[in-house]
């Protein structure tokens, strides 16, 4: 029910915004075309041009949104930062529409519509996700469609479902009360939710209560009470949703698997598999490449530098450690003196590092150096969003002091 009621408000959201974006192209069109605000149009473009690229702005967009997360559930009084996340997706959507519309050499297209697109798309997606959430706050305000529940458990799990139901308002789920196995805890409260009962006591308060779901969230050492407390909730017709304590131990990307037709808990996993790896490639390659036409030119500049102020090669290799612990050689501008860890070993670079050379410091303070990266990022070694991969010999100290580093 709690997955079907969010995938349901993020459809909404979701076509709300391609509504609204394909809005936006249309009147970006006619605004640049039919008004002389600025300065008049020479040779008006074929309308059917922007119908064409609707599919691809939707593509993109969904892409986008989707490696950005703008669609996240959210707290309401957190407005701002919706707003800041809109015009982040808005943007590089755009800046990837236009790299398409260029590669496939349509030059019909107007840089002034681009701006009218942005801003009228900006408006307008501001404007329709208000407009949906004071909706459905009014609906709420008013009790239509409220969801009464109560949380079986005050430990880590029970306050878990808790705060997840608090970050999602539109869920329409108020939490009434907590149960408890511990006598001396009745009465006191969690995060201004009253601990209402024992568990043994399910039958009498399901019964004085108005009850629409039950979350079972059990802490491990209380699971002794498990089957009784499922028995007296399956006599009752509410929804029950049972959270396996074993989902405390969750580290990296866990969640409920199937396997045909049996739920299976993932305590651990990747999140690049599928689509996901897909948009996160296409992400890189498109992005990669354009941030690395942009910086060609300061690319060459650096290089003449570094070549004609130090002895040695323009580019510094070095071994490093990425995906599923596969090594590969990560590509830099050099910033030190040739063969500077023959007598040191591999150690961290450190601020006024004597072996930089002049450019290096220079390089180094400006992040300048990694540019070559993108090289790696186009190859498939790295991704513009990502951990740090980081070198062997330290991957090996790490891996031993840090709890989960290599997840």
């Amino acid at each position: 029910m709690l997955k079907k009621h969010a995938q349901f408000f993020k459809s909404l959201f979701i076509l709300a915004d391609i509504l609204v974006l394909s809005i936006a192209w249309m009147l970006s069109y006619f605004f640049r075309c039919y008004t002389t605000f600025i300065y008049p149009v020479l040779k008006t473009p074929p309308f059917w041009l922007y119908v064409e690229f609707l599919v691809p702005l939707w593509l993109i967009w969904a892409l986008v949104t989707n490696r950005l997360a703008l669609y996240r559930s959210r707290r309401i009084d957190h407005f701002l930062k919706e707003l800041f996340d809109i015009a982040k997706n808005l943007t590089l959507t755009l800046f990837i529409l236009i790299a398409c519309i260029y590669l496939l050499k349509k030059f019909e297209f107007s840089r002034l519509a681009f701006f009218y697109f942005w801003f009228m798309g900006f408006l307008f997606l501001i404007a329709s996700r208000f407009s949906i959430r004071k909706i459905l706050n009014a609906l709420r305000a008013r009790g239509y469609n409220l969801r009464h529940a109560l949380i079986a458990g005050t430990g880590g799990l029970g306050r878990q479902i808790l705060q997840k139901i608090k970050i999602s308002p539109e869920l329409g789920i108020r939490v009434l009360g907590f149960l408890t196995g511990k006598t001396e805890q009745i009465g006191k409260k969690v995060e201004n939710i009253p601990i209402i009962g024992l568990y043994e006591a399910i039958d009498k308060i399901l019964t004085k209560h108005k009850i629409d779901i039950v979350f079972v969230a059990l802490p491990i050492n209380e699971y002794k009470y498990l089957s009784k407390v499922i028995k007296k909730l399956q006599g009752h017709l509410l929804d029950i949703k049972v959270v396996p304590g074993a989902y405390e131990f969750t580290t990296l990307r866990g969640g409920i698997d199937e396997l045909d037709g049996l739920p299976i808990l993932s305590l651990q996993g990747s999140p690049l598999y599928g689509w996901n790896k897909v948009f996160k490639r296409s992400f890189d390659l498109i992005v990669g490449a354009l941030i690395l036409i942009v910086m060609s030119p300061l690319m060459v500049m650096i290089s003449i530098l570094v070549k004609t102020t130090s002895q040695g090669k323009i580019l510094f290799r070095q071994e490093r450690i990425g995906m599923d612990g596969r090594s590969f050689q990560i590509l830099k501008f050099r910033t030190m003196n040739m063969d500077a860890e023959r007598e040191s070993g591999p150690m961290w670079a450190k601020e006024n590092d004597p072996r930089r050379t002049k450019v290096g410091a220079f390089l180094r303070k400006t992040s300048l150096d990694e540019l070559p990266q993108l090289f790696n990022v186009l190859k498939g070694e790295m991704s513009l969003v990502g951990p740090r991969p980081e070198r062997p010999d330290f991957v090996k100290e790490f891996k031993d002091r840090i709890p989960l580093y290599m997840l």
